[in-house]
């Protein structure tokens, strides 16, 4: 399926917004890629087909105003075709805080969310489907100096754990009632560190009644790797042990990711290290001295460290204790699973399809982002839309469109000598270009050399963009001319919510004194 239907899904889903303005949609997705590190400590090895994803929302308030980034999701897609399985990990969403009200990040999320999630619209073939995220609350995910611009109020740590949990119940719901064949639909969260009802107290925040939802449509406090409705995507060899490494996927900037690689290289038990296997002896002549015994066989392949040890449980229950799940900040894994009818095709997974460009290239727009603009203010945020923007499209061109300012340093006059000498001064250096706001954290990859990138060839050529994929698939536009949003007050819902259940009206009680009698 062509990425002009991920583009058309994401514009349909905002023309339901209040308010009279213009938005404008770029979606970057990259062609399929082999990719053995989701789950690196599996065995045997499982493959799996990559794709980066990348969506930056403009919006113009007038015709004849300037465009804003207000709005962008970064998510990666792995396609495993031999469990029939599909992971969709939302590695981030931010906003710019420049937008009109209502803000459009929870709309463009929730349709993002729902094209792959729906059977009839998903571009994967795979019957079953996986939604994952880690929340954690930060001022700024992917627009660097968002934070200073004075109208952003980025969520707390509780409040962004309850707008995602309610994000996903709302496509759950919807999910069940567009099927004619109901899915399977399961719906997992734990927040390290709580307990079920700490958890439950900790959200309290409006959401949908309970009435409301579908008896199908409803959450777990736990993990999804004992259950057995929906298909897991590296299920362990039913001949084999259990491992820690077929259940727990490796994503990039995910604290879980990095406890499994701890967990993968722990070779001591109970504090004592293991002692080193002896070399066998060897006589004058430098033949070893059991050489004419036949050699043991080979043992098989186990599982590193304690993998093998650890349970799923009680993976989750340390993870309670890990530094970035306690450090004074509620934290949330989100997990959605769904098993639907799917009718296969016999394309391959490799075989890029139209729209869809090349890793690199979001790549470059992604390092421009971190690197080159800014968005504290509306008219820095004006000059990084256009930069973004015109890279967009002077990439698909084939137009290097990418403006760095180049400054260059005068060049001293060296002193010279009594004699005539020029002195030996280190010339000063043109300094790097910094960035302008942190690095993005990124998950090191898994230690060993054991884990080698797949190198065997594509036979796929790369895609080839030009100005046609960008204006048929890449960049759209829709106007949205609806009523302006009514004021809130205590009646009225919140942004993106459904039917709130209103809080009891507590009624308060005084004390009446008793009058003392006069003696």
């Amino acid at each position: 399926m062509a990425v002009n239907g991920l583009r058309d899904a994401l514009l349909e889903g905002l023309k339901e917004l209040h308010g009279t303005r213009e938005f404008h949609v770029h979606v970057l997705a990259s062609s399929p890629r082999k990719h053995n590190g989701l789950f690196p400590f599996a065995i045997p090895k499982q493959r799996a087909y990559l794709q980066d994803i990348l969506v930056l929302l403009s919006e113009q308030k007038t015709p004849d105003s300037p465009r804003i980034i207000v709005s962008g999701i970064e998510a990666s897609v792995y396609n495993i075709p031999t469990t029939a399985c599909a992971v969709l990990y939302v590695s981030k969403v931010d906003g710019t805080g420049q937008s009109s009200a209502p803000s459009p990040t929870s709309t463009l999320v929730r349709s993002f969310l729902l094209y792959y999630a729906d059977p009839v619209t998903r571009p994967l073939d795979a019957e079953h489907f996986w939604i994952q995220l880690f929340a954690r609350a930060q001022n700024q995910y992917l627009f660097p100096n968002s934070s200073d611009f004075p109208r952003k109020r980025p969520l707390s740590d509780v409040r962004l754990c309850g707008w995602w949990k309610k994000l996903l119940t709302g496509v759950a719901k919807e999910l069940d009632e567009r099927s004619k064949v109901k899915p399977t639909i399961r719906l997992y969260y734990i927040l390290p560190g709580y307990s079920e009802l700490e958890a439950i107290n900790s959200l309290r925040v409006p959401f949908p009644s309970t009435s409301s939802l579908s008896p199908a449509v409803s959450w777990t406090y736990g993990h999804p790797y004992s259950q057995t409705d929906v298909r897991l995507p590296c299920p362990p060899p039913p001949t084999e042990k259990s491992n820690l490494g077929h259940f727990i996927p490796y994503f990039d900037d995910c604290p879980k990711s990095r406890f499994l690689d701890e967990i993968a290289h722990t070779t001591e038990a109970n504090g004592v290290k293991s002692p080193a296997r002896k070399r066998s002896r060897t006589n004058t002549l430098g033949d070893s001295i059991n050489s004419h015994e036949v050699e043991p066989p080979k043992k098989e392949e186990r599982p590193l460290g304690q993998l093998e040890n650890v349970s799923s449980d009680e993976f989750w229950e340390r993870m309670s204790f890990r530094q970035e799940c306690v450090a004074g900040a509620v934290t949330g894994f989100f997990t959605l699973g769904l098993t639907a009818t799917f009718h296969r095709s016999s394309r391959s997974p490799l075989e890029p399809q139209p729209g869809q460009v090349s890793a690199q290239l979001i790549k470059r727009v992604l390092q421009t982002m971190h690197t080159g603009v800014e968005f504290p203010t509306v008219d820095l945020a004006i000059r990084a839309t256009e930069t973004l923007e015109g890279a967009v499209r002077g990439l698909c061109d084939g137009i290097a469109s990418i403006h760095t300012p180049i400054i260059q340093a005068p060049r001293p006059v060296r002193p010279v000598s009594k004699r005539g000498s020029k002195l030996d001064i280190p010339r000063p250096k043109t300094p790097e270009p910094q960035m302008l706001a942190p690095p993005p954290p990124r998950t090191p990859p898994p230690r060993g050399n054991k884990f080698i990138a797949d190198i065997s060839p594509n036979p796929f050529p790369e895609p080839e963009t030009s100005l046609e994929t960008y204006n048929s698939h890449i960049y759209g536009s829709v106007c949205v001319s609806n009523a302006e949003l009514p004021p809130k007050d205590a009646s009225s819902t919140e942004e993106g919510g459904g039917d709130v259940s209103r809080a009891p009206q507590v009624t308060v009680l005084t004390v009446r004194k008793k009058k003392k009698r006069p003696e």
